[in-house]
């Protein structure tokens, strides 16, 4: 044989054929189709084992011919299809063609026949025959990949297209009578079982300068990943990271890199996408997918090489999460960095030189690939450095400006907008990073330039077509929405200079002009995208004005009003889900930051009863509000004011501010698990499960933990009095006397407290343990009445002296108990019984009577066997000739 795998293979696939021939036949009978029976479509018996035993020879003059002419006729009786009861024979047959070829080259055309036979419909007898001959099927098939190391293009090929046909199965040639196809899919199922996605894998590694045998298996490879369990085998074979290492090899028909791209795709799609990104994140693999990517990105200009090179900018996107990829160290950052900006930014770098991206649909896709791409690698701090030198935020701000109508742009209206959109989008997640470039670049100015065109009646026609469009269509209301974003993001970095150029912009005034439109211009459709806006608007404003007075000023009497305004909001809609509960945290923050603090909003605040709403809303009873509502009441309480405000509200049922301040602290108590009894007291503060004696002499201290800690400080003081020689005034001397007493008398009281625990738990285990003993002395004593019990009745049963004097005793014992006066015309019935030689009290008596015959009557009434089985007087029977029958005396039985 030519391969030990191959012949353990077939050796297995033999001895499973025997056994199982051995019980079902003794010759396997296969199908040769003569010129008579070809018209009939029937199979002519032939032993395939003398078939294999011929094979099996050697060292005969004219073996070869004889062989070659064998299996040839094999070939044409199967031309129609392989029965699944013969398959491992034929596999076997196959096999030892294989290993002749080596040295006897005219076996690659056999081997070519039978494989090519296996192509062919596989025939079923039964319908159990799929189940019955299931792993012979799998392994015969596994065998298939195990034959591509034969050093043969054309059988190696044969192999390939073999396996093809598997996924495009064609009826029989003929029908055969007594045979039916077996189902499309049975011979992609053997192939998951047999496992042969693994060794096709494998086959990838010595085929490596055999361009077309390397296509057919990447043909193969592309077909088994279709399947979960076959990528799940590629995965542990280590395929992707084979695949992808060789995609740029030389290949004039493009076949390779479509496959290999297709495959990668099905693996990550298919299995553990964590696995195949760790095969994927090396230096080999990325070079090979840059290398492959500028190729396309440079010279593809076909609709097909423009759709290769995306989905390799979004296999690469996905490796690029990993934040182990090495994708600075390999170029290929830097490299997509420019090709994001070469549109926006003019570079001098030859490899976008004279390039230019139309308006296809492919391009289209390709520039926001490149734009998310962004967003993913600025995850990794080490990429800022390529960003700035990049010119990111300046290409992106290209994008942030009304449209101009004069200019000719490359992409059409719908085009511009997304793209508008998400380079937007791309700097919420890139200018946080890069503080200064955003701030060279006026990025404040610009930002608030656009949104005063967003605010304006300048008509625009907005398409809003796609996800960052949502809600947009018609208006200007995405646009303003992504912008926001992108302040909220800077506003939130706290940085002074950013926040600072953003007031003396008068950004505080066009915030709060922006919600007021924004209330105006709501309807339903757009109901949510605008709650959005606000909730931004109102936590931009509050990461302008915290902690600076002359902000909260600037904020004022008017934005005091849009935060009422939101107050006066109808309960109800919080559980719309539409984003209600979003704006009233941003509100709550607002009133903390903008709010508080300044004395005049706040008296601004109160006037319109803020206090009442704010009580309100805290009368809904909802957890995540109560914390942020309570922390605000407590800062404003700091104004005067504000105590009259809060005994003013009333709730429903004219409930007060302090009865709801209580019941939220019961319900707080509630889930803390607080118990308290019917008058409402806490009775368990020391009630502790599980705790034992020295875990209470422990909470003994931790109760006077402050006592302890405050005496501490004072001993110390007193220490340092003396190590310093002074000497006290009276007064202090007195009252340092009198705490230092105070001190020592609660450490005496605590010591007493825990000797009392210690002396209460040593009296309960004495308890304890005396309960104990008391148990055993019973259990002892129970044995030995036991013990005596027994001996007494061995006592009775083996010695008739002890049994009569037993006897006697009972006997008086009887009497001594009957009462020795009876009453007149009282009937005496007598209890013992005649001639009982017993000592324990009998049971109740019942005399039993045979059932007359007249009532059973049956084939034995008139038999002999009937009168010997009579125990009692009144048998079967009332005369019997043969047989004279006595009256038998009435027996008593106890029961």
């Amino acid at each position: 044989m030519w391969t030990e795998k191959a012949a353990a293979t077939a050796e297995a696939q033999e001895s499973g054929c025997r056994n199982r021939s051995s019980i079902s036949r003794q010759i396997p009978v296969v199908g040769v189709v003569t010129e008579d029976d070809e018209a009939q479509g029937v199979f002519k018996p032939m032993d395939l084992n003398r078939v294999i035993k011929l094979l099996e020879e050697t060292n005969k003059d004219g073996l070869e011919e004889k062989q070659l002419k064998f299996v040839k006729k094999l070939v044409l009786c199967y031309q129609n299809g392989l029965p699944l009861r013969d398959l491992a024979q034929i596999f076997k047959i196959l096999n030892l063609c294989a290993g002749k070829i080596k040295n006897q080259p005219r076996f690659v055309e056999s081997a070519y026949d039978i494989i090519k036979l296996c192509g062919l419909p596989f025939l079923k007898k039964k319908v159990s025959d799929e189940i019955t001959y299931a792993e012979d099927t799998a392994n015969s098939i596994a065998l298939l990949g195990d034959l591509m190391k034969i050093p043969s293009s054309e059988l190696r090929i044969q192999i390939c297209k073999c396996i093809v046909d598997f996924y495009h199965a064609e009826p029989p040639k003929k029908h055969i009578p007594g045979y039916q196809q077996a189902s499309s899919s049975y011979k992609i199922q053997m192939a998951e079982v047999g496992g042969l996605a693994k060794t096709m894998v494998q086959a990838m590694t010595f085929l490596e300068n055999q361009l077309v045998e390397k296509l057919w298996v990447l043909k193969v490879l592309q077909h088994l990943s279709t399947s979960e369990v076959n990528c799940s085998i590629m995965m542990k074979a280590q395929a992707a990271s084979g695949i992808c290492a060789h995609l740029n090899d030389p290949d004039p028909s493009g076949q390779l890199l479509f496959r290999s791209s297709e495959i990668l795709w099905n693996l990550l799609e298919k299995s553990s996408k964590e696995e195949i990104l760790q095969q994927l994140s090396n230096l080999e693999c990325l070079l090979a997918l840059k290398e492959v990517f500028k190729n396309l990105f440079i010279r593809g200009y076909s609709h097909y090489d423009r759709q290769l090179r995306n989905d390799i900018l979004v296999i690469t996107t996905i490796i690029a999460q990993n934040p182990e990829a090495p994708m600075i160290e390999c170029g290929f950052a830097k490299d997509l960095i420019l090709f994001a900006t070469f549109n926006e930014v003019k570079s001098q770098n030859i490899l976008v030189k004279g390039l230019k991206l139309s308006n296809s649909y492919e391009d289209f896709e390709l520039k926001k690939l490149l734009f998310n791409i962004i967003v993913i690698l600025c995850k990794d701090l080490p990429t800022i450095q390529l960003l700035i030198e990049g010119k990111v935020i300046l290409a992106l701000f290209t994008y942030v400006k009304k449209p101009e109508k004069q200019k000719t742009t490359d992409w059409s209206a719908a085009q511009y907008e997304e793209l508008q959109l998400h380079a937007i989008a791309t700097l919420s997640s890139v200018a946080p990073l890069l503080i200064e470039e955003y701030m060279s670049c006026q990025g404040n100015a610009q930002v608030l330039a656009f949104l005063e065109w967003c605010e304006s009646e300048d008509p625009f026609f907005s398409h809003g077509n796609s996800f960052h469009g949502t809600g947009g269509r018609g208006n200007k209301f995405a646009q303003m929405r992504y912008s926001l974003r992108l302040l909220r993001a800077m506003v939130y970095l706290e940085d002074e200079t950013v926040n600072k150029d953003l007031c003396e912009k008068g950004t505080i005034q066009q915030m709060i002009g922006i919600f007021k439109n924004t209330i105006s211009k709501t309807n339903e459709k757009e109901e949510a995208i605008v709650l959005e806006i606000q909730s931004d608007i109102l936590l931009i404003l509050s990461g302008l004005c915290e902690h600076h007075i002359q902000r909260k000023e600037i904020f004022g009497t008017e934005g005091v009003d849009i935060v009422l305004h939101v107050m006066k909001t109808d309960p109800r809609k919080l559980q719309s889900g539409l984003g209600y509960n979003v704006l009233l945290f941003s509100t709550l923050d607002s009133i903390w930051c903008c709010i508080l603090g300044c004395y005049p909003s706040e008296d601004y605040f109160l006037e319109k009863e803020g206090i009442f709403l704010l009580l309100d809303v805290l009368a809904l009873n909802q957890k995540k509000f109560c914390n942020l509502i309570l922390g605000i009441m407590v800062e404003f309480c700091d104004n005067p004011k504000t105590a009259a405000h809060v005994n003013a509200w009333r709730g429903k049922k004219d409930q007060t501010a302090a009865s709801l301040l209580i019941k939220l602290w019961r319900k707080e108590e509630k889930e803390l698990g607080v118990k308290r009894d019917k008058n409402g007291k806490i009775i368990d503060f020391e009630n502790l499960p599980g705790l034992s004696a020295e875990d209470f002499v422990t909470l003994c201290i931790i109760h006077r933990y402050l006592d302890f800690k405050i005496g501490e400080i004072w001993n110390e003081i007193y220490e340092e009095i003396k190590l310093e020689k002074l000497r006290p005034v009276t007064t202090d001397k007195n009252a340092l006397e009198a705490i230092t007493t105070a001190s020592e008398n609660i450490g005496k009281m605590v010591a007493s407290l825990q000797s009392e625990i210690i002396e209460s738990q040593a009296r309960q285990d004495v308890q304890n343990e005396q309960k104990v003993y008391a148990k055993i002395q019973a259990t002892h004593k129970q044995r030995e009445l036991a013990n005596k019990s027994w001996e007494n009745f061995l006592a009775r049963t083996s010695n008739a002296k002890t049994l009569k004097k037993v006897k006697r005793l009972q006997e008086k014992a009887i009497e001594a108990s009957r009462y020795r006066e009876r009453p007149q015309n009282a009937i005496f019935h007598p209890t013992d019984i005649k001639g009982l030689n017993t000592t324990v009290p009998s049971g109740g008596v019942v005399t039993v009577e045979s059932t007359p015959a007249r009532l059973l009557g049956g084939p034995l009434a008139d038999t002999d066997i009937a009168l010997k089985k009579l125990p009692i007087r009144g048998g079967a029977l009332h005369r019997v000739k043969a047989v004279k029958i006595e009256d038998v005396p009435k027996k008593s039985i106890p029961t």
